[in-house]
């Protein structure tokens, strides 16, 4: 019987859990700036190559094409070989690929430049999560969790206002070579401080295949439904392409079901959804994300086109979104480590429903410092209910299984981004068209029928916001409470086990 390694009896384990934990935290705020940066440097870049703005889309295309489509396989991968080990080559090629796009002579090879960096961005990802809730101990996961979520509004805030900053005064490629400055000192101090077994206490898999079939399958899957959602050609929602493309698919999605239900060792655990902890938990994620990634879609067109700002002015408004979460993501963390996790998620979903309908409300007259409350309070929102959110699904699986989990939940929340920004753009696009004015969102302060047009389906938006609060509160409060965690445990794989039960199972005779 495989013999379990258990490095929780240990004290000593969790000791230097924040040096560690800034090891991981400057990888996280790094790989968030690069990726929140690259959208200011979007326009520079099409006049670099003299190409439209449709074909310089293909930039921000090809990151989400390869992080969603990679980060679940990379996820297992690591599981099986060490996720310092992941951690690090994440990093490594994430900085080649930096470098490649700021020395790209071509568009093309700015492209295949922009896949390194993705492949390198999906690696830290897929294991991000897991490493930081290694490094504390069971009883503070809200707290890493938390710490965590800080770290990547620090970075998604922080992206814009450098980017713009930077190229006030320098070209575009300078944003990439100044990257390579904050990847080094996370690849050094992932080599100094970070421990293998310490970040990557699990079961002994040296007998254990990689599940190529599942791999493929999901991320063909992924794919082809980043592709079709994200709609490149701008081709008609009822065009026989994407209709094809949907139920593609749906076959596709079917197949690898049947494949991960069949294969000895599955890539996904499919069984795992048996736990109404765990599968009711990823659902109120799913939707959660689809609601609010409204606010991080809309609320620049929303300022700058409707409202007339700056864009500088602009970015320190939705500065407070973050600074919300940020705040928030310590607090819910911390105290649903005590309380435990359901009260806050659910908290989280109800504030962020009411900050929705305030959204809905607003027009191009709301006074601005409404509209930035609103938006802080709506950061708040968000890590209310994500942090403790995240925390209930990694505690309601086995540790050996939290690199492959941690990369499945920050694929449900790319998966909720890119699907609540189509249904977002589908919806105003959709009211203003209805009401005549098919035009691109950056021309809605041409007219004053433009911009109420805007507003209309701005509105509907925010309700339909609303209602995907509502769901996520709904599976909140009808999970069942996951047990808080006890200040110690003996086991990696035993969460909610009596301290003798794991014993026996960690030395193969329960």
């Amino acid at each position: 019987m495989t013999t379990e390694i258990d490095p929780t009896t240990d004290e000593d384990r969790f000791e230097g859990k924040w040096p560690a934990f800034a090891a991981i935290g400057i990888a996280f705020v790094t790989n968030v700036s690069a990726m929140s940066m690259v959208f200011v440097a979007l326009p520079s870049i099409a006049d670099e190559f003299d190409i439209s703005l449709r074909s310089v889309a293909w930039v921000v295309i090809a990151q989400s094409l390869t992080i969603s489509s990679l980060m679940l396989p990379m996820g297992r991968v690591a599981d099986m070989v060490g996720r310092r080990r992941m951690h690090l080559l994440g990093m490594t090629l994430f900085g080649l690929g930096s470098l490649s796009v700021a020395l790209a002579p071509t568009f093309g090879l700015l492209i295949a430049a922009r896949v390194l960096m993705s492949v390198g961005s999906a690696m830290g990802q897929s294991v991000g999560t897991a490493m930081v809730v290694a490094v504390f101990p069971p009883h503070e996961r809200g707290k890493a969790i938390g710490s965590q979520t800080t770290a990547v509004a620090i970075g998604a805030a922080s992206g814009p206002i450098l980017g713009g900053l930077i190229l006030q005064v320098l070209p575009w490629q300078a944003m990439f070579l100044l990257l390579l400055i904050p990847i080094s000192i996370a690849i050094v101090a992932g080599l100094v401080i970070l421990d293998e077994e310490r970040v990557s206490p699990r079961l002994d898999r040296r007998d254990v295949g990689f599940d190529w079939g599942g791999a493929v399958l999901s991320a063909l899957m992924v794919v082809l439904l980043v592709l079709t959602i994200n709609n490149p050609l701008g081709l008609s929602w009822t065009s026989p392409v994407l209709v094809a493309g949907l139920a593609a698919v749906v076959v596709l999605f079917v197949a690898w079901v049947r494949w991960e239900l069949r294969t000895d060792e599955p890539m996904l655990e499919l069984s795992l959804f048996r736990n109404r902890v765990f599968s009711m938990a990823v659902g109120a994620r799913l939707a959660g994300f689809m609601g609010s990634t409204f606010v991080f879609f809309l609320a620049p067109v929303f300022l700058i086109s409707l409202r007339s700002m700056e864009a500088a002015a602009a970015g320190g408004v939705l500065f407070l979104n973050a600074l919300g979460m940020g705040l928030a993501a310590q607090t819910s963390g911390r105290l649903s480590d005590r309380f435990g996790s359901r009260l806050f998620s659910g908290i989280g979903f109800v504030l962020y429903g009411a900050m929705a309908l305030s959204l809905s409300l607003m027009s191009a007259d709301t006074p601005l410092q409404l509209v930035m409350a609103v938006l802080f309070l709506t950061g708040i929102s968000m890590g209310l209910w994500n942090v403790p959110n995240n925390s209930t699904i990694m505690g309601s699986v086995p540790p050996s299984r939290h690199g492959v989990i941690g990369a499945f939940t920050n694929l449900i929340r790319n998966m909720g981004n890119v699907t609540g920004q189509a249904l977002a753009s589908a919806v105003v696009v959709g009211v203003m068209v209805g009401r005549g004015f098919d035009i691109p969102l950056s021309d809605i302060s041409d007219s004053v029928a433009a911009g109420d047009a805007f507003v209309a389906g701005w509105r509907w938006t925010f309700r339909i916001s609303a209602v995907l609060a509502m769901v996520g509160l709904g599976l909140t409060i009808g999970s069942p409470e996951p047990a808080p965690m006890a200040p110690r445990t003996a086991g990696p794989d035993q969460v909610g086990a009596t301290p003798g039960r794991a014993r026996r199972r960690s030395l193969g005779t329960g």
